[in-house]
């Protein structure tokens, strides 16, 4: 029995549609359980009056380390050095050096 192109092309309008529901609950379940969290750094932009958290100006991967991915620091060739000061100032963040499981 030959399936009706309509068939499939409403099958996956649904799975899409499910899917953008799922990411807008999901999103409301994270503000839900870090309220606390985005409050503290609501509270200290307004304080410092920060549009955004820039430690260093000299590379992009120091300005806001969050932001950055692992390999920037190695964009000009994978063994490189470090030639910003800043770069051996910052650590790199926590979930960086936690194992990865595969």
């Amino acid at each position: 029995m030959m399936e009706r192109k309509s068939n499939a092309f409403f099958g996956c309008l649904l799975m899409g549609v499910l899917l953008i529901g799922i990411l807008f609950l999901h999103s409301r379940y994270r503000i839900w359980t870090e309220s606390d969290a985005l409050q503290q750094r609501r509270e200290m932009v307004r304080i410092l009056g920060l549009s955004d958290l820039c430690l260093f100006t000299e590379a992009r991967y120091t300005r806001n380390p969050s932001l950055a991915d692992i390999h920037t620091p190695f964009q000009d060739h994978p063994m490189s050095f470090e030639h910003f000061p800043s770069g051996s100032l910052v650590e790199p963040p926590p979930h960086w050096l936690q194992p990865s499981v595969n």
